[in-house]
């Protein structure tokens, strides 16, 4: 399917990953122009990228950017038990895949290519830069999932009795937790919305999934000195889903030359969508900024080489008149 809106091309298709499920993937592209760079996005747990990412892929598409989605295994419109993340390696390789195939197209190939993950999608994001370190140019990092905010998390001994019933019934939907969609979004309508839309998972978080957030989460906080790509980190000051202490602490530990901080007072988790209008063009705004420096920076590198390769043209050639 294909639609534009905007000076905005939107399509969707289908692909079927490498364990014979289909998996729903969509992207905004700009019509009248080549995009600037390509931007893919890892949306969050119990999310997807259709419509809840859409205005966050809109706003990117009209400023002259590439953007895609991919909805992960049990997400969204793609296959699987919905809410149910049987491994998150698979989520990550999944999201992997097609974003590498996207960025090897022909036409893509000299184009620069950033991730931009949301909570959940922060810690997917980190992994697929960890499996690839040099392809990626870049992340915008919202709310990141690098660990899960103590108010959030089932008290130890609840975790390892749950550890292990997640082997016998790991796609139960008993984990103990608040109601994410009431502590993540500050704007009433936006939480109307997420749980009116039929292909975000609205129940209690399944017990393999727990499992598998707490392991990743866990594991991304003991290796942030790991991360090496430039990056954008946003955190709302007020957030109780993802520990904001822990963006601070990937800021300073990230081996990353270039890396920017930027955090939000009175804003809560949902920063993209769920705060108020005005809120979200402050963080639109830095977003944008980002990229557009990132963009200046790859033309002025891109025409210097090109001015470089003209030189060395121009010499050759004089050398080979005076030989001759």
């Amino acid at each position: 399917m294909a639609m534009e809106i905007e000076n905005v091309r939107y399509e969707e298709e289908f692909i079927v990953n490498a364990r014979g499920l289909k998996l729903f993937t969509c992207s905004w592209i700009p019509k009248n122009e080549e995009p600037k760079a390509l931007i893919f996005i890892c949306h969050g747990y119990a999310m997807e990228c259709s419509i809840s990412m859409k205005s966050t892929a809109r706003r990117i598409a009209k400023e002259g950017y590439g953007v895609y989605g991919i909805d992960y295994e049990g997400h969204g419109k793609s296959s699987g038990l919905q809410g149910y993340v049987s491994s998150f390696d698979n989520v990550v390789e999944d999201s992997s895949s097609f974003f590498t195939s996207i960025s090897e197209k022909k036409e893509n190939r000299e184009k620069k290519r950033y991730l931009l993950g949301e909570s959940m999608g922060g810690a997917v994001a980190l992994l697929i830069h960890r499996k690839q370190p040099d392809f990626w140019d870049g992340a915008i990092l919202v709310a990141p999932m690098c660990k899960i905010a103590d108010d959030m998390r089932p008290n130890p001994l609840v975790i390892n009795v749950l550890t292990k019933l997640c082997k016998i019934i790991p796609t139960w939907k008993i984990i103990p937790t608040q109601d994410i969609i009431d502590i993540a979004f500050k704007v009433p309508e936006i939480r109307k919305q997420i749980r009116e839309n039929p292909y975000c998972y609205k129940g209690r978080p399944r017990l393999k999934t727990g499992y598998e957030l707490l392991r990743i989460s866990s594991e991304l906080e003991h290796k942030l000195n790991e991360v090496s790509l430039p990056f954008l980190l946003l955190h709302g000051e007020d957030d109780r889903v993802t520990d904001k202490l822990v963006s601070k602490q990937l800021y300073d530990e990230a081996m990353s030359d270039d890396k920017t901080l930027k955090m939000y007072p009175g804003m809560w988790h949902g920063l993209l969508y769920g705060e108020t209008p005005e809120n979200m063009d402050i963080v639109f705004s830095d977003i944008i900024s980002w990229l557009e420096k990132k963009s200046i920076v790859a033309y002025e590198n891109s025409k210097s080489e090109l001015e470089r390769k003209h030189e060395n043209d121009g010499f050759l050639e004089a050398k080979q008149q005076q030989e001759s």
